[in-house]
């Protein structure tokens, strides 16, 4: 399959799984990981849709948190609290006056996607804003995709530009991705 049947495939698979309580589960998992390596700063994203929701996390670890507002192609990190706003795809973002903040702050980025695959390639819209904005993060900070274990594919196809996560957290743990073949 390409990418797109792909995401077409991902998102009938995703309209059947119970994401709430599979948010609930991968967001205790994320806790227990994120206190492991330390995380203080943490970019979440705004779910949508039937996407896993990483706002219970908010209350299972004290940490400061972010979110991302999607401007021509790249992710600006806003903290949080602060004013959100509906974006036209229909998730929330920091509206247009909250204050921006270095991306090199943050500890940790949780990404969404449509599926994954064991070496932490995404499948996600298409626009490739988690891949820019990836591929500009240093080292130290942990990627991890968050993806319910039925989106969890032997392999996708993937192009040079795409930036594959560190880690993937589903309702069984959080796990590294493989190296590279």
């Amino acid at each position: 399959m390409n990418k797109p049947e792909r995401r077409s495939w991902a998102k009938e698979v995703r309209k059947g799984l119970p994401t709430a309580q599979l948010s609930a589960r991968v967001a205790q998992h994320l806790a227990r990981f994120l206190a492991s390596h330390q995380a203080r700063h943490i970019l979440l994203y705004s779910a949508f849709g039937t996407e896993l929701d990483p706002a219970e996390l908010k209350v299972l670890y004290p940490a400061t948190y972010y979110l991302p507002r999607a401007r021509t192609y790249q992710l600006e990190v806003h903290p949080l609290p602060c004013k959100l706003v509906k974006h036209k795809y229909g998730f929330w973002e920091p509206a247009a006056e909250t204050p921006k903040v270095d991306p090199e702050i943050l500890d940790a980025v949780l990404v969404p996607g449509l599926a994954f695959d064991p070496w932490g390639h995404r499948l996600g819209y298409g626009q490739g804003f988690y891949d820019r904005f990836l591929a500009q993060l240093p080292p130290r900070t942990l990627t991890v995709g968050l993806v319910a274990e039925a989106l969890v594919v032997p392999e996708l196809p993937h192009d040079p530009w795409d930036v594959p996560v560190q880690f993937l957290a589903t309702e069984q743990g959080v796990r590294a991705a493989l190296e590279a073949p």
